[in-house]
């Protein structure tokens, strides 16, 4: 269980339950799980930050199998054992390769990397490393994604990093049915 109770509209402020409302109607409920099921703690916040990942998880001009890799390179980044769960079997359904997934996971010499994912990997470690990017990596990025791709790529990875640190943060626990070795951490 989560460091808090589960998220009651009689719970939050007056203030704040139109947006409470529309997040449970969206989701059919009160979200069990995930990064949802804390951030409505702060309804307006969880409505604003839930729809942007939504967006860079399903809209952006990225690939599927880059937007994936991305969520993965934050997971990884950020020990965040949920968003893996989350998005490891979603990264393998599209197109991203089993010995890839395993050696982000257990922190190995990555294998071969088609010039995109490398891409996404470079800039995404640099990033979580070192708080910036250098201009080879930005340039690698670029080439493949565009300045359009490259910026999507950026609140991606800071996106999924808001998400991690709730989760993390807030202690919320696997589903269980969790698919996924666990990220040694």
């Amino acid at each position: 269980m989560a460091r808090t109770p589960t998220v009651t509209r009689e719970g939050i402020p007056e203030n704040q339950r139109t947006a409470f409302d529309a997040i449970v109607r969206e989701r059919g409920g009160i979200p069990a799980g995930g990064p949802g099921s804390v951030m409505l703690n702060a309804p307006e916040v969880a409505q604003r930050a839930l729809g942007l990942a939504l967006y860079l998880r399903t809209e952006t001009s990225l690939a599927p199998r880059v937007r994936e890799l991305a969520m993965l390179v934050a997971a990884r980044e950020n020990d965040c054992q949920f968003i893996w769960n989350a998005h490891a079997p979603s990264a393998r359904t599209a197109g991203l390769r089993d010995d890839v997934v395993n050696a982000l996971r257990d922190k190995k010499e990555l294998p071969a990397l088609a010039p995109d994912e490398a891409a996404v990997v470079n800039y995404g470690r640099e990033l979580f490393r070192t708080r910036r990017v250098s201009q080879p990596a930005f340039d690698a990025a670029v080439a493949q994604f565009g300045v359009l791709g490259v910026t999507e790529l950026t609140t991606l990875l800071g996106c999924y990093t808001m998400l991690a640190f709730n989760v993390n943060a807030f202690g919320v626990e696997l589903p269980a049915e969790s698919t996924e070795e666990a990220l040694p951490v």
